[in-house]
């Protein structure tokens, strides 16, 4: 006889002996290694459950085995137990099959290491919990309020705290902390966390960041309040020199107490089909979720990424928390035509501060100035009113707008983008930061990187057009601590357009709150906002542009199926599919990732190696990838770009794609 195929026979039996509700067994069991299938067959989808439970020979040929007949005999319970209603709501179900899923491979995971690797089951006893940490937050709080001066920042950043941690006793559900930038929303939406997940007995903390600059940033901070050991960092671009053996073993399942990770881990793992991505799922049950900048949750995938959390939030028992000072409209129907948004029920987002417009008012620290004409200003004119101030951030909109005006800048002008590798970007960061607390002239040209959670004060900041949450963030890098009576944000229409699509779209939105009501689109009120995102949404085509709803929550739903396999392969925020990364030649303070590329060339990839060459890593498009091939200036090494000509990179900007190999000689 050849070989058997227990997981088909095992899913079969489980359709057998229960019905139809046998197929949430069947998926788990059939994916229990492969990963949960589609129910139907789909191209590069697969084998799809339904035809292997049609092959009924796995099963006659598994019986043949004798397995014990106790387990034979058991049925699943006749309640399903989320709640009256469950059943009903399809949004639910894959969401339910997935939660069993991660239970069962996550019991697979830990079992087969219990008894392959033991020393490993050892290192993951976590001693932390989040009664224990919760004193060490409360200490670092008071000495902070002990040595802070008493300025009216201060004062009303004591007050944002202490309302949070009033409120954290309101009963599980959904809330919304709505703070001007600079507020100290970090370690108010901590302080929340903590009172709510004690009074209510949950067992984790998790910070959902859409930048891993903030990521690096915030996680750094709560290491100091709680250290390392409770404290999990999850994402590609963490210098794997942080991460400790039992932080890589708790990225694995997210088993720590306080868990600091990216948009782009939380959403595509609950709507992923692989065992390793799915295990930590289950640990979501129960769990307070801080989902800070929430404005930044893309568009396209906005309604399946609302559905999830609705379903976790009324039937998982986590409590979710939206921070930002530019709170998006996320409840009710939203859009128009045949494009609407479901969000969450009226009235069930509750907000934390009593009053946000009275607060935003304390804390106007800038003053806006928005264009006066719809005329465009040329780089050169920007360039004058720039090099007027002896410090000053400029944001554009695109790597190519950013690097045009930084070449009509005086030297020492510094540039920042994403043509930059990770690592020398944080170094470029932390020196400008350096030059600003010593009061140092410093002149900055940025993309949009700098803008959002990055701790840095400038006295002047311009911005080029954009989206009216993008003007927030960005006059947010200005008088930050309030040392100025106002900052001064100047709001320009560049030479060039924005890019077609959302960003577009964004920018028409801003304008037409400035065009209707300047005074208010220029104060950066919670009003503006409600008027900007009420546009914005009405103008998007589309609210789940894969179609991940059609394939989870349908009407099939309700009979079990589901095209999980499918869901997943469209379910990515980050679209890389034209985009390729390239290893770069740089040496920081601390890192030569020359040696790192020698390490690739000598002995081939590894889970750390990659991990550290991350840092070391600029993407770009497939026709700018083949122009750098064409002109000899990178070579594959075991799969990946790597740089070869000194040309291709340049300490001021980054990687240079138009770089041939005698370019500079």
């Amino acid at each position: 006889m050849g070989k058997i195929d227990h997981s088909s026979a095992g899913a079969l039996h489980a359709v057998n002996k229960n019905g139809q509700v046998g197929r949430i067994l069947a998926y788990l069991i059939a994916g229990h290694h492969a990963g949960l299938p589609n129910w139907t067959y789909e191209p590069h989808g697969g084998g799809a459950l339904s035809d292997r439970l049609s092959t009924i020979e796995n099963l006659y040929a598994a019986l043949e085995g004798k397995p014990p007949e106790e387990l034979l005999a058991k049925q699943l319970p006749t309640s399903i137990p989320c709640g009256s209603g469950f059943r009903d709501n399809y949004e639910a179900v894959h969401l339910w099959v997935r939660m069993l899923y991660s239970c069962l491979v996550d019991a697979d995971f830990l079992d087969t290491e219990s008894f392959m690797a033991p020393e490993k089951t050892k290192e993951r006893h976590q001693e932390w919990t989040l009664d224990k940490l919760k004193p060490l937050f409360d200490k670092h709080i008071d000495q902070l309020q002990q040595v802070a001066n008493a300025t009216p920042v201060n004062t009303n950043r004591k007050a944002i705290l202490e309302e949070c941690k009033n409120k954290a006793s309101l009963a599980p559900g959904v809330f919304s902390l709505t703070v001007p930038t600079g507020g100290g929303k970090t370690l108010s939406s901590m302080a929340f966390a903590l009172e709510h997940a004690i009074k209510y007995k949950k067992k984790r903390v998790i910070i959902a960041i859409p930048y891993t600059s903030i990521i690096e940033q915030t996680a750094a901070i709560f290491r100091k309040i709680f250290g390392s050991d409770a404290v999990l960092e999850h994402h590609s671009n963490l210098d794997p020199d942080r991460e400790t053996q039992s932080a890589r073993l708790s990225s694995e399942n997210w088993d720590a107490p306080i868990i600091v990770t990216t948009n782009v881990q939380l959403f595509e793992s609950l709507f992923a089909a692989r065992s390793s991505s799915c295990r930590k799922l289950h640990n979501l049950v129960n769990s307070v979720i801080i989902l800070d900048e929430a404005q930044t949750l893309p568009t396209g995938f906005l309604q399946p990424i609302l559905s999830s959390l609705k379903v976790l939030t009324e039937y998982f028992k986590a409590s979710l928390l939206l921070c930002t000072a530019t709170q998006p409209i996320l409840t009710e129907r939203i859009g128009s035509d045949d494009n609407i948004l479901n969000g969450f029920k009226a009235g069930s987002v509750r907000e934390i501060i009593s009053n946000p417009n009275t607060l935003f008012e304390i804390f106007q620290r800038v003053k806006v100035y928005g264009p006066k004409s719809r005329e465009k200003l040329q780089w050169e004119e920007v360039k004058d009113q720039l090099c007027q101030h002896p410090q000053v951030l400029c944001i554009v909109n695109t790597r190519k707008d950013c690097s045009e005006l930084h070449q009509l800048m005086p030297e020492g002008t510094v540039h920042l983008s994403a043509l930059m590798c990770p690592e020398h970007r944080s170094e470029v960061i932390a020196a400008v930061k350096e030059q600003l607390m010593t009061n140092q002239p410093i002149r900055v040209i940025s993309t949009q990187l700098l803008e959002a959670g990055v701790d840095i004060d400038f006295p002047v900041v311009y911005r080029a057009f954009s989206g009216l949450d993008s003007i927030a963030q960005a006059a947010g890098r200005c008088n930050r601590e309030g040392l100025l009576d106002y900052g001064h944000v100047t709001v320009f229409n560049p030479p060039t357009p924005s890019p077609k699509g959302i960003m577009l779209k964004a920018e028409q939105a801003a304008q037409e709150v400035f065009n209707s009501n300047p005074k208010l689109a220029a104060s950066l009120m919670p009003g503006a906002f409600q008027c900007y995102f009420r546009a914005y949404f009405n103008s998007l085509n589309n609210f789940d542009e894969q179609s991940i709803m059609d394939l989870l929550a349908g009407t099939d739903a309700r009979e079990f199926k589901l095209q999980f396999r499918t869901a997943a392969q469209r379910f990515k925020l980050i679209n890389n599919a034209h985009q390729h990364g390239v290893i770069v030649k740089y040496q920081s303070q601390h890192h030569d990732s020359t040696q790192l590329i020698k390490q690739l060339r000598d002995a081939g990839p590894s889970r750390y190696l990659m991990r550290r060459l991350q840092r070391f890593s600029v993407n770009v498009y497939q026709n700018d990838l083949q122009e750098m091939q064409r002109n000899g200036v990178v070579e594959n090494i075991e799969g990946l770009w790597v740089q070869t000509a000194e040309t291709l990179y340049n300490k001021v900007f980054g990687l240079d794609v138009k770089a041939g190999v005698n370019l500079y000689w």
